[in-house]
């Protein structure tokens, strides 16, 4: 635990090109495990058989991608699939990606490899500003390696990890911007104003609150008002696909349907996670409280994400790298990183291969899966656990005055 002194000797011993050159390892292990599945020849069930499944190619024809049309001013197509599914910054990652390979869907996978690989060194960037030795941790996940490709989820991601190092620099207005950002890429970003903020109340400055709140909802708004107002129906659909979106398999509301007779409606669904990551996350706020009173707010951000990934009735496998940066920023100790991260690579190999099963090119029976899931979450409760039961830790260099300034009890 670092206090006023300088970072420690092992922490300076960690050079940014280190933790870079481990990042371009891992991608590289990340872009040959794609490698078989980035012609989109799929015919012989390879996504499942060899795990290499990746949301990048079907996508590029079924949101539409081809002959330039740009997403939410023109029109989709009909079609069986959705289209324009995602928030308007993912929707023109994909867009300009598009451009770029000349909307040649065998390129369309490796041009996304590259940005998205841009993304994942911007989040270790910043780790490594943040936290030095840690930063490594970042750079050497499997679940990095694994799903970096799979989804567009690592520009939200560096976007989100950017912003926690605005803010821990106290460059409020900044983070509000990336926050913003971040939300109009995926909305997970969103829930980091509520920790932000409620530092920020603990340490008396409310016009700090303020001034981050309303950066990131003018940006957000800024991002997305010329869309909805060429046409609401199209900018709209990301919410109504995912407000209408069934239990997904990864979730406990997809097991409980799987073992129940009768599912619960999808309206109720929806309902329920929204109280449940109100009351939990209340719950862990309190907990903590009573046992560390001046604890750093911003810091529940971690247990508010993994309750939101519990809780909620989707839990897609890349959505594992939003907890990453923060796996890595407050866990007590490396156990339990590594920890989740065997837990999260069983669950990802388990689940491909358990829709092998399903579709008829082999694999696990759906009991594999789902009591990986089940391991998995078991162990983001226990790190929530941890992190309630012993003391925060500091960044390096962290000055105590940072942590102790006349609790507001926000």
């Amino acid at each position: 635990m670092a206090g006023s002194n300088p970072a420690p000797r092992a922490d300076r011993a960690v050079t940014l090109g280190l933790v870079l050159a481990c990042l371009g390892a891992t991608l590289l292990v990340g872009a040959v495990h794609k490698a078989p599945c980035a012609g989109g020849d799929w015919a012989d069930g390879r996504q499942y058989r060899l795990a290499c499944y990746t949301d990048i190619v079907p996508l590029f024809g079924t949101e539409q991608l081809a002959g330039g049309r740009l997403p939410y001013l023109d029109a989709c197509a009909p079609s069986q699939s959705n289209c324009d599914e995602y928030p308007v910054l993912t929707m023109y990652f994909m867009r300009v990606a598009g451009w770029v390979s000349g909307d040649d869907p065998g390129r369309f996978f490796w041009v996304n490899a590259l940005l998205l690989s841009v993304c994942a060194a911007a989040a270790a960037g910043c780790l490594y500003l943040m936290d030095p030795r840690r930063a490594v941790w970042f750079a050497l996940a499997p679940t990095l390696a694994l799903q970096v490709f799979v989804n567009w989820d690592l520009l939200a991601v560096a976007l989100a990890t950017a912003a926690t190092l605005a803010f821990v620099r106290r460059r409020d207005g900044w983070a509000g911007l990336l926050i913003g950002l971040g939300t109009a890429a995926k909305l997970y970003p969103g829930l980091l104003l509520v920790p932000f903020a409620a530092e920020r109340l603990r340490g008396r400055q409310p016009d700090r609150a303020i001034l981050l709140w309303w950066s990131a909802v003018a940006t957000w708004i800024a991002v997305n008002l010329p869309f909805a107002s060429r046409g609401l129906s199209g900018w709209w659909e990301f919410f109504r696909f995912n407000g209408a979106r069934q239990a997904d398999w990864d979730s406990g509301w997809y097991i409980l349907c799987r073992h129940f007779t009768s599912c619960v409606p999808t309206n109720l669904i929806n309902l329920a996670s929204v109280v449940l990551l109100v009351v939990l996350s209340s719950w862990v706020w309190m907990a903590k409280r009573r046992r560390e009173p001046d604890f750093p707010r911003w810091q529940l951000a971690f247990p508010i994400l993994v309750l939101f990934l519990l809780v909620g009735k989707v839990y897609s496998p890349q959505f594992s790298l939003w907890l990453l940066p923060w796996l890595v920023l407050v866990l007590p100790g490396p156990r339990r990183f590594l920890a989740f991260e065997a837990a999260d690579l069983a669950v990802f190999l388990a689940r491909f291969s358990f829709f092998g099963n399903l579709t008829g090119v082999g694999g696990l029976p759906p009991w594999v899966f789902e009591t990986a899931v089940m391991i998995r979450a078991g162990v983001l409760i226990w790190c929530v656990v941890a992190w309630v039961r012993e003391p925060s830790r500091r960044r390096p260099g962290e000055r105590p005055t940072e942590r102790a300034r006349p609790a507001a009890h926000a």
